[in-house]
């Protein structure tokens, strides 16, 4: 079975806090945290490391599109921000600081579950993205570092590019080492003899 998801809830309303918390846990949701202005949300958000957010838009000290601008900075985390009114300045504004979701007090629970999952689902597909360019970036910065090799053996060798990746792969499997780890130890090499 999954874990259920942790949200933490930075609520000023008494009774909106109430409800929000009834429907989580109704909903089989943990609540790791409680916040009652934006600054202890920031606070608690970096502290406790929540799966989501769940911010009222009018908070004390410091709004919840603010609160979480600033946890977005240092570390992204789904969240959804309640509003008591439907305000397209306010949804607009909430869509450029990658707020993963928008409800209208009173909050149920139906929309409530539809909500979070949504926010999670975007969450996910933003970290299978995020993790697809790093490996992108990090295979092109591979290949150039073999590329580097190749052009080394074959001014060394006097090697065509083909029989200079030959030798890049035998080096390889003779060694037991990846082909990057090779490409970059014959870059080193190449360098220390000028």
């Amino acid at each position: 079975m999954d874990k259920p998801l942790k949200i933490l809830i930075a609520e000023d309303e008494y009774l909106c806090l109430m409800g929000i918390k009834a429907n989580l846990k109704k909903l089989g949701y943990e609540i790791i945290g409680e916040a009652s202005d934006g600054k202890e949300a920031v606070k608690l958000a970096l502290d406790l490391e929540p799966d989501l957010i769940i911010i009222d838009i009018n908070m004390p000290s410091l709004d919840g599109i603010e609160a979480i601008k600033r946890i977005n900075s240092i570390r992204l985390i789904p969240s959804i921000i309640v509003s008591g009114y439907h305000d397209q300045e306010l949804i607009e504004k909430a869509s450029v600081e990658s707020i993963f979701g928008y409800l209208v007090k009173p909050v149920d629970a139906k929309d409530l579950n539809a909500a979070i999952k949504v926010a999670i689902s975007r969450y996910n597909e933003i970290k299978d993205l995020e993790d697809e360019l790093k490996d992108t970036k990090t295979s092109l910065k591979n290949r150039k570092h073999i590329e580097r090799a190749k052009g080394i053996l074959m001014d060394r060798k006097n090697l065509k590019e083909a029989e200079a990746m030959k030798e890049l792969q035998k080096m390889s499997r003779n060694n037991n080492k990846k082909m990057i780890v090779i490409a970059k130890e014959i870059i080193k090499a190449n360098q220390i003899l000028g």
